[in-house]
């Protein structure tokens, strides 16, 4: 009816003069115009072009979040009882919804590409910020093969390919789970060691049916804990039993774990998270199931939670804080740390895992990181040679003079060491550091009671506190595995302080009523090796003497390792074993002592793996390749040289 309306146009046909058909079709043409003028040029079309252009015609719309968003401030409210999952708006501050028609002309298409690579020059010119968060909601196959198309990019090795995970493999000097995946030729220590795998599963089985999903099992409640460590994230006992799963040939629920890991495990959660334990558990128990089994999931979850971790460098020294928001990538001090400071066990536990964060990555942004940690490490004066508990990161001044070798301090010294194994001995920053930091303790801390027994006693502020914590008593390993690597004539000495501290620390264990050490134990007012106060009197499960044992085997093979191992297999079996798992205990000094109700996770990722490679044959996870992180995660040393191509097929060759 619209045509009938026009001057010169009769009702009956469409019949025009020659001037009116003209005049017709330039008022056509400048409809036509005006209509796909808007369509294609006017800014930001979309909704106009889901009006005119067919669905199958056009792709789905794709999501680009905005790099530039800034970090939340610090959330309010700490209650650790609720989490709010983190929003899109939160996640992508702006993103911009674009449609791209598959009919557009080659012109369009041109325009089309420009823009992209403007965009992409932009992208490249910002400034050094930690990733975009990841959308939560639902994204289309083109995103989801673009954002893959990044990641892939984003982890290319050293050399310009994405890591060479069978390349890996070749480049160790030993097959991972040994010939034979450690099983031991005596009868009595094959038995042994099924007693702790018999251990693992009653663990495992109990979390997986009355705690699944969460973080730890309370056995005598029956339900699972949450608690306030790990920012929101969810199942820290599974993450942190894969490697144990694996190496103990327990491969139905290693799947288990596995499956939960890739459908559950929801790396965006918005909680306040300790640095320290979502490194050495999380990141540090993913990186190990990756090496140990080259699933793809298992690395795709530790980068992802790698670059959640970035922000908290975010400091005028580059040294982190203790705690992170995993949502907005703040960061901030724990409250009891003094005036503010970062604690040394802490920022000075993530050199293993960054490393190799870069290494499977290709990106050098985590090894610089912990680099930076170093660097400033080494230009601070250091009382007498030691490291203090408390550094300023604003600063980077020592807070005050606490130096402990146990709680605060001990991994730290650890890390020094296992670094520099790790780099298959090359970094020589790390060697010396901790050769020169073991040379401080020996001249200030290390002790011999009137009773003979050689312990490492805390320094405040020049004065000696004669305690020594459980957490210390790792430091019998660590001296042990790095007695090889110092100067010849002390290697003998180091072996030596190494049996003695680790005789001190089975000493705390063998003069209980339990046979179960004590959270810290002193030497004085005519007492050793024993706890004088009922808050040093609990067991948690925890793994330090054991781990000791372990490596003291290892490197002398001395039976009464073994031996020592077992009597602490049957004391928990006896104290800490309840109907539904294991707890920890209140008091070591008596024989009916009450249960903490907690199975913590380093249960099954420390003390259990410790006690049955205790029990296996040296073979599985030879101590040539691999490196164990403070929560006990196996992460292989770094054969760069091999990894470019001139050693590799040597344990082919070997097999």
């Amino acid at each position: 009816m619209f045509f009938r309306k026009l001057p010169g146009v009769s009702a009956s046909g469409m019949g025009l003069r020659l001037s009116q058909k003209f005049i017709f079709l330039l008022f056509l043409s400048g409809l036509v115009t005006l209509c796909f003028g808007a369509l294609f040029f006017l800014p930001d079309s979309a909704r106009i072009k889901r009006i005119f252009l067919p669905r199958a015609d056009s792709q789905t719309p794709a999501v680009e979040p905005d790099t530039t968003a800034k970090q939340h401030s610090k959330k309010s409210d700490k209650s650790h009882d609720h989490f709010k999952e983190i929003t899109p708006a939160k996640a992508v501050t702006s993103a911009k919804i674009k449609a791209i028609s598959q009919k557009s002309s080659p012109t369009s298409e041109k325009k089309d590409a420009e823009k992209l690579t403007v965009k992409k020059q932009e992208d490249q010119n910002e400034s050094k910020r930690p990733p975009p968060v990841k959308p939560r909601f639902a994204v289309s196959k083109p995103v989801e093969q673009e954002m893959e198309r990044e990641t892939v990019s984003s982890r290319k090795g050293k050399h310009g390919s994405a890591f060479d995970y069978e390349k890996f493999r070749q480049c160790l000097q030993k097959p991972i789970l040994g010939v034979e995946n450690g099983q031991p030729s005596d009868p009595q220590t094959r038995e042994r060691r099924e007693k702790v795998k018999e251990m693992m599963k009653f663990s495992w089985d109990n979390y997986k049916t009355y705690a699944w999903g969460k973080n730890e099992l309370q056995p005598l409640t029956r339900n699972g804990h949450v608690g306030n460590m790990f920012g929101g994230l969810r199942g820290a006992s599974i993450v942190d039993s894969l490697d144990t799963l694996y190496i103990m040939g327990m491969l139905e629920e290693f799947e288990e774990a596995k499956s939960w890991v890739e459908k559950e495990l929801d790396m965006n959660s918005n909680g306040e998270a300790s640095l320290f334990e979502v490194n050495i558990r999380y990141v540090g128990g993913l990186l190990s199931a990756y090496y140990l089994t080259g699933e793809e999931v298992f690395k795709k979850k530790a980068i992802e939670l790698g670059e959640k971790l970035l922000p908290v460098f975010n400091t005028p020294t580059g040294i982190p804080r203790g705690v992170i928001n995993l949502g907005s990538g703040t960061s901030w001090s724990w409250g009891w740390a003094s005036a503010g400071s970062s604690i040394l066990a802490e920022f000075g536990t993530l050199h293993l895992e960054f490393v190799h964060l870069t290494e499977v990555t290709g990106n050098p942004t985590y090894s610089e990181k912990v680099m930076n940690i170093r660097n400033v490490l080494n230009k601070i004066e250091k009382p007498h040679g030691l490291y203090p508990n408390f550094l300023s990161p604003v600063t980077g001044n020592w807070v005050q003079h606490h130096v402990s070798i146990g709680g605060l301090g001990d991994s730290f010294y650890e890390y020094l060491i296992k670094s520099y194994l790790m780099s298959d001995k090359r970094d020589e920053q790390a060697k010396k550091m901790y050769y020169d930091a073991l040379e401080a303790i020996e001249t200030n801390l290390v002790q011999k009671s009137p009773g003979g027994l050689t312990y490492i006693a805390e320094w405040r502020g020049g004065v000696l506190d004669h305690k020594m914590g459980h957490l210390a008593c790792f430091s019998g390993g660590m001296i042990g595995i790095g007695a090889d690597d110092g100067e010849p004539e002390q290697r003998k000495h180091h072996m030596d302080l190494a049996a003695e501290i680790t005789h001190t620390c089975h000493e705390s264990y063998a003069r209980t009523a339990t046979k179960l050490g004590p959270e810290a134990f002193r030497f004085d007012s005519g007492v050793e090796a024993t706890a004088t106060r009922m808050s040093d009197r609990y067991y948690i499960l925890r793994p330090e003497v054991v781990e000791s044992y372990m490596y003291m085997w290892r490197l002398t093979h001395d039976p009464k390792y073994r031996e020592w191992g077992w009597e602490a297999i049957q004391a928990l079996e006896k104290y800490c074993r309840v109907d539904k798992g294991f707890t920890g205990i209140r008091d070591v000094y008596t024989t009916s002592p009450s249960p903490d109700n907690m199975q913590q996770s380093f249960f099954l990722a420390e003390t259990l793996k410790y006690l049955y490679l205790l029990f296996s044959d040296d073979d599985l996870l030879p101590l040539d390749d691999w490196v164990f992180n403070t929560e006990a995660h196996p992460l292989p040393v770094i054969r760069t040289e091999c990894m470019q191509g001139g050693e590799a097929g040597k344990i082919q060759q070997q097999q």
